[in-house]
């Protein structure tokens, strides 16, 4: 039913209708108000906002998320992880500032945790949120992630391989988008993100990052990826004289650096990826929602 078909069909009540579920009357705002809530699950596209690491992605993304009755779905490899808060640049509870967020800490650091698992994870929130009359927002930089949902890769087995014709290819051979998504990128000039690494690096060697690292070293100690790939190893070299603040945070620089270009680097490839500075993306998701309804 349409909104408009819901505005006809409300002349033929008498001023209140009944909810034969719960036995309530509705009135006839309430009763357009499900019908406008029904066209939105069915008709409101989830939004996705990507680019490098330490680009805005999180900040805009809740900003946008109070202006339109979003919730948030991380798509973050790195933030799956339980225990890793200050290394993986979480947002804290008084960032998120009430909005709910979704896809951070999932499992332990060392489980088995797979794209596939990802997907079929995101698209339950996404099926939940729309049935809430919510607007799903994925955001994130893990591009593979963002690909297996937009382009519904499937998967086999507990490898989470793709199957099929998919199997083969490469993320340049991306298949058409299946489903509706708002696919948003944050267009960012290089020297300006790094200065923004930069910065960001500085504000993350701090005590909480260190008893943090403590803490996931005694739990469960190097034999994971997700210890090695993180800021962690840097932090624990330097808490045991290994480097010196300064070379910890120049490693950690250079790994950020890169991360952030291979992330490019893969976005770049998407066509359908609009791309927006990040002080743009506000006004024109909000405008487009202002125009969907």
């Amino acid at each position: 039913m349409s909104l408009e078909q819901a505005q006809g069909q409300k002349t033929s009540f008498t001023g209140r209708v009944r909810n034969c579920n719960s036995g309530a009357d509705l009135t006839e705002t309430s009763f357009l108000d499900l019908a406008r809530s029904d066209l939105q699950a069915n008709t409101t596209p989830t939004v996705i906002i990507l680019g490098p690491t330490g680009s805005g992605k999180t900040g805009v993304s809740i900003e946008i998320a109070k202006a339109i009755g979003g919730e948030i779905i991380s798509a973050d490899s790195r933030a799956i992880f339980k225990g890793m808060d200050i290394g993986t640049a979480k947002p804290s509870l008084e960032e998120r500032q009430g909005i709910p967020h979704y896809g951070i800490d999932l499992v332990n650091p060392g489980e088995r945790f797979t794209v596939a698992d990802w997907k079929a994870y995101a698209e339950d929130k996404i099926k939940d949120i729309k049935a809430r009359g919510k607007v799903p927002i994925i955001a994130g930089g893990t591009g593979l992630y963002i690909d297996a949902l937009i382009y519904d890769y499937h998967f086999k087995g507990p490898t989470g391989n793709k199957i099929g014709d998919a199997e083969q290819k490469t993320c340049t051979d991306r298949q058409e988008i299946k489903g509706d998504f708002l696919i948003i990128g944050i267009k960012t000039d290089f020297e300006k993100l790094k200065e923004r690494l930069a910065l960001r690096a500085d504000q993350m060697f701090c005590d909480e990052l260190y008893d943090e690292t403590k803490k996931l070293v005694q739990a469960y100690g190097w034999g994971s990826g997700a210890m090695k790939s993180n800021i962690y190893e840097y932090a624990w070299k330097y808490l045991n004289g290994e480097l010196s603040l300064d070379e910890a945070k120049k490693l950690f620089l250079y790994e950020d650096y890169h991360l952030a270009k291979r992330q490019i680097t893969w976005f770049k490839r998407n066509k359908e990826i609009i791309w927006l500075e990040l002080e743009k993306i506000y006004p024109f998701v909000i405008k487009k929602f202002k125009n969907s309804l």
